[in-house]
């Protein structure tokens, strides 16, 4: 997860915790300093998953020509114009994407999986799939 989208996510922070749901960070790997660096962006806990198991069976990855698409370069200036800088430490080309998992039987609610570094996800969508957790855990009446 890039920190744009780390920032985005945090700034959902006191509506997610009005409805009771946490805030996630599954990060790959630690090189140097980077989970610590991560912090200011993401206000929620953070995970290292060194094995990697929580990518799938399989990384979904983008490799060196990924930076030739024009999809990249505007995403990347976006981020730069907005004050967010990435670092060149690790290994960057794997692809990230946002989950909302809900309790017991509800499952997955929402999956966005990027397309290209830089993709983001639609905060909108991920209230609305807190909102299907949160009425779950409402009794009925």
């Amino acid at each position: 997860m890039c920190r744009e989208e780390a920032a985005a996510l945090s700034s959902l922070r006191s509506q997610l915790d009005e409805l009771g749901v946490p805030l996630f960070a599954v990060v790959k790997e630690d090189v140097g300093n980077e989970i610590q660096n991560f912090k200011p962006y993401f206000k929620g806990e953070i995970f290292l998953d060194e094995k990697r198991r929580f990518y799938g069976p399989r990384e979904r990855r983008m490799g060196a020509l990924g930076f030739v698409r024009v999809g990249v370069w505007m995403n990347s200036l976006r981020a730069i114009r907005n004050g967010f800088f990435g670092n060149v430490s690790g290994e960057g080309f794997v692809l990230g994407g946002v989950f909302v998992i809900g309790q017991g039987q509800q499952g997955i609610l929402l999956e966005h999986r990027e397309i290209e570094f830089g993709d983001k996800v639609d905060l909108e969508h991920v209230l609305w799939a807190a909102r299907r957790i949160s009425q779950e855990l409402r009794p009925y009446r």
